[in-house]
């Protein structure tokens, strides 16, 4: 018997649903560093620009795709077009890569927050040896991936009113008040290093803020585009099914224009906070040199080093900082595996607690096998730009680098040219409220979407 499908109950809890999925780790750790690498203040207004046009167009076309068709991705694309329902296939192959290494990256972050609650936290000179030597541990990175698998688990299982919708009413306030509090004390911090100079978290963050067009070449300023057109890519959670799943959950009656502007307003907020959470601390207590840090090395080295540097507060900034990246890590892992329990709900009939359980299943072999990538699952392997170490970086680097522009591409074309964008226009003004942007959506999806995503995947593999 086919079930009812679940709603959010209004449009706040869409709206903070849908920017939980969007904040996650990327916005924390790849933010910041893309922003001090690639001129501060310039980097900021491109990725706002993008996020205006860009990240509209996309974000709009999903969640619309989602609302009209009252389905997730794996169905969705075949209702709009039978020819083009391999779209839906393909956006549910890459959250079933992107869960398991992400739950495994938040099983890192578990740990830290444990170890600097427990008074374990790494000393600036074993942040190094600490990280590595738990990453490369035979156990100790399983257990605590599991326990994050878990609780992802926990909440997708309670559903989309219990779990999802009361989880995000929870999390995602507490989570905007650790970033802007720890934002405000990094703008606070001075420190003076071993040769006598004195930095402080003002100046890290002139240097955030301010443009520099120093050595700026056509080639330099493709790069900073690229890298901005990216960094939104992922962190608004498009082609992956996620906003084409929670769009299946929203009423008629609520406003998509709206939802969708609240959405581009958090997360590019949150973005930014994490960028002078994170920029004018390492420049006060690292120099420019900090800022190079990319990735993990950012979180679990460098920031590390940081709060111990600050002594007895440091330890209480880094739990408030370790827990807010576990909230951040969390909405959006729920929000990845909820697009897949979705879909197999809709293309088998299966019941939420039974895909939930087959979907966690799944998760956990490949988890733990992403776990022992750093061991005996180790190799080297060239991947277009990109050389893979271990298992979580080909997955990440094929579902994030190859297989999202593909969906992303696709899905204009079709929308754009196939269904035409009225079939999005007519959604979103279902009832009778405006489309602001409309114009801007027509030309954004038809054409220069689908271009500038032609030339990040171009770039991905190592083309341009």
């Amino acid at each position: 018997m086919e079930q009812k499908r679940s709603n959010f109950t209004g449009s706040l809890g869409f709206v903070l649903a849908a920017a939980g999925s969007a904040v996650g780790l990327g916005n924390i750790w790849r933010f910041p560093y893309l922003a001090a690498k690639d001129g501060g203040g310039l980097f900021l207004l491109v990725y706002i620009i993008l996020a205006l046009t860009f990240g509209f167009a996309l974000l709009t076309t999903e969640i619309a795709i989602g609302r009209k068709t009252g389905q997730s991705p794996l169905t969705a694309y075949k209702l709009l077009d039978p020819k083009w329902g391999w779209i839906g296939v393909v956006a549910c192959i890459i959250p079933m890569m992107i869960l398991p290494y992400y739950s495994a990256i938040g099983g890192w972050i578990l740990k830290y927050l444990f170890a600097f609650l427990t008074g374990g936290a790494p000393t600036a000179a074993e942040a190094d040896g600490f990280f590595g030597g738990f990453i490369t541990s035979p156990v100790e990175p399983i257990i605590w991936f599991v326990l994050f698998l878990g609780a992802t688990t926990f909440v997708v299982y309670k559903g989309v009113n219990a779990g999802i919708e009361k989880m995000s009413k929870v999390m995602m306030p507490i989570l905007l008040v650790l970033i802007i509090c720890i934002a405000v004390f990094s703008l606070t911090l001075t420190h003076t290093d071993a040769e006598g100079v004195t930095r402080t978290g003002l100046q890290g963050l002139k240097v955030y803020l301010i443009p520099s067009f120093e050595g700026m070449t056509a080639s330099k300023l493709l790069t900073v585009v690229t890298d901005a057109m990216g960094q939104l890519f992922y962190s608004i959670s498009v082609a992956m099914g996620i906003m084409i799943t929670y769009g299946s959950y929203v009423k008629k009656d609520t406003d998509l224009t709206k939802s969708v502007n609240q959405i581009e307003i958090f997360d590019t907020a949150v973005a930014f906070l994490a960028g002078m959470m994170i920029i004018p601390a390492v420049y006060a207590f690292m120099g420019p040199a900090g800022l190079e840090y990319a990735g993990p090395g950012l979180m679990f080295k460098a920031l590390p080093k940081i709060f111990d540097t600050m002594g007895g507060i440091g330890t209480v900034v880094g739990i408030a900082f370790f827990m807010m990246v576990v909230f951040a890590a969390l909405t959006s892992s729920i929000s990845i595996m909820e697009a897949l329990v979705s879909s197999a709900m809709d293309k088998c009939k299966m019941s939420r607690h039974k895909a939930v359980v087959l979907v966690a299943a799944i998760a956990l072999v490949v988890g733990v096998i992403v776990c022992m990538g750093y061991t005996c699952f180790y190799f080297e392997a060239d991947f277009g730009t990109v050389v893979a170490g271990q298992i979580l970086d080909v997955l990440d680097y094929i579902s994030n680098s190859v297989l999202m522009p593909v969906v992303a591409i696709a899905t204009c074309i079709l929308i754009g040219w196939v269904v035409k964008p009225k079939t999005i226009i007519d959604e979103v003004t279902v009832n009778g409220e405006k489309f602001g942007r409309q114009g801007l959506y027509v030309v954004m999806v038809k054409y220069v979407t689908p271009v500038l995503l032609a030339v990040l995947l171009a770039k991905s593999l190592g083309i341009l």
